[in-house]
């Protein structure tokens, strides 16, 4: 993508009503336009991290075996009125009847509607078990909607539901999304930190929430410090789960099962929520199985959700500087940033399109700033939008036969020969 061509209107200054360092960053880099309160229409920089960050729970998601499905985001109010939460929801729920009368509701999530789906085709054992997901918009009317994505009226969310015969096999469902969660953070450069959580108002007997470390965190964490030091190819959910970490209010000092040298205390903001619910609402929405003694049982089901959109916000306050948005690589808009200088002089305009070429041919999400604008202006946009690795191509330099290369996410510039840079910015890309 050649940036005269995308569409990336950066600003210099956030408006006066955004508050914490992802809304003003992410107005200012031209991620995102305010449609309304806690309603945002995605520019296409912030979609393209969206859809990387999309990608990354997906691919998590059906390593687990979990399948791919589509709700619609408006429901008939039917189903909540028999599982009991039409009424018990609040004023959170945005209600719409429609021209015949009847009353609907914008999902605020789809334990009822999936347990319908399910209760209508599945009714043996033997189909079990079964883990069906979606990523889609949903809509909770927040009383303050604050802080741009990170809480809106609007959302994009992953939440998928197991069904299993029975508790020890629900747990083992659990258990699995679980792991997911951990390598899906830290597939996006994120440390995770998981903590036992109230079930609220889904209800249900067990229940964990997900929270990524972050200096400007909403939320004070207290932790055993093992939980930093994850390795994502050998996760044990149960052992990650007898590890101590516990929110500021529920933190007690006196009772910390664990010695001080071994708690850490940081910031967090919750970006995923599980939960085990048994039979709560199977047994409202009559999704019963036969098992294997003929017997019609109700499924035990357990609800896991991401908050896709949530998460953009997060990363940027986990990662971020006085210059704008350090993006780790694997949720980058764009991976290398091109960037020519001096776009009227022949050379440095010759250079920058055969590295713009040869990223393009290798399918290396790539922006060649090709504007003719000021210096200054150049350096502090491509600073401010974050792409990790710039390939900065000046006159005075390409004619010592040097290009300047910075890694945003380490803070590291120097110069490289000209016939070096390719192969240094793929081993950059590799690491």
């Amino acid at each position: 993508m050649k940036y005269s061509n995308f569409f990336l209107p950066t600003l210099k200054d956030a408006p006066s009503e955004a508050e914490i360092v992802s809304h003003k960053l992410m107005i200012r880099s031209g991620m995102i336009k305010q449609s309304s309160a806690g309603i945002y229409s995605w520019l296409p920089l912030g979609l393209m991290v969206l859809k990387n960050i999309e990608k990354i729970v997906r691919e998590e998601q059906n390593k687990v075996g979990a399948i791919e499905l589509l709700m619609p985001t408006i429901q008939s109010s039917d189903l909540w009125v028999k599982s009991g939460r039409y009424d018990d929801y609040g004023k959170e729920m945005l209600r719409i009847t429609d021209r015949s009368g009847r009353e609907m509701l914008y999902g605020p999530t789809n334990e009822e509607l999936i347990t319908d789906i399910f209760q209508s085709h599945v009714n043996s054992h033997k189909d079990l078990p079964k883990n069906l997901y979606h990523i889609q918009w949903k809509f909770r009317d927040e009383v303050r909607p604050r802080f741009g994505v990170m809480r809106g009226r609007e959302f994009l969310m992953k939440d998928n539901y197991s069904f299993d015969i029975n508790e020890e096999e629900a747990k083992k469902s659990y258990d699995k999304m679980f792991k997911a969660y951990i390598k899906t953070f830290i597939r996006m450069g994120l440390t995770p930190i998981s903590l036992r959580a109230e079930t609220g108002p889904i209800g249900g007997s067990l229940s964990h929430e997900f929270q990524i470390l972050a200096k400007t965190g909403e939320s004070t964490l207290f932790y055993d410090k093992k939980l930093e030091t994850l390795n994502p190819e050998n996760i044990d959910p149960n052992e990650l789960q007898s590890y101590y970490a516990a929110v500021d209010d529920q933190h007690n000092e006196n009772n910390c099962p664990i010695p001080k040298e071994n708690l850490k205390i940081s910031k967090g903001i919750e970006v995923g929520h599980i939960f085990y619910f048994g039979t709560k609402y199977s047994e409202k929405l009559k999704a019963y199985v036969q098992d294997k003694n003929g017997n019609n049982i109700p499924v035990h089901m357990g609800s896991y959700g991401i908050g896709v959109s949530r998460l953009v916000g997060a990363i940027i306050e986990a990662y971020h500087d006085d210059k704008g948005i350090k993006w780790p690589t694997s949720v980058a808009p764009f991976k290398v940033a091109i960037i020519n200088l001096m776009p009227d002089d022949q050379d440095c305009a010759t250079k920058s399109l055969e590295y713009y070429n040869y990223f393009m041919k290798n399918k290396t999400d790539v922006i060649l700033d090709d504007r003719v604008c000021s210096i200054g202006k150049k350096l502090s946009d491509n600073e401010l939008i974050g792409i990790p690795f710039q390939i900065i191509i000046g006159k005075r330099d390409l004619k010592e036969g040097l290009i300047e290369f910075r890694n945003r996410q380490k803070n590291i510039n120097k110069k490289i020969k000209v016939d070096e840079v390719i192969n240094f910015t793929n081993k950059n890309l590799e690491l």
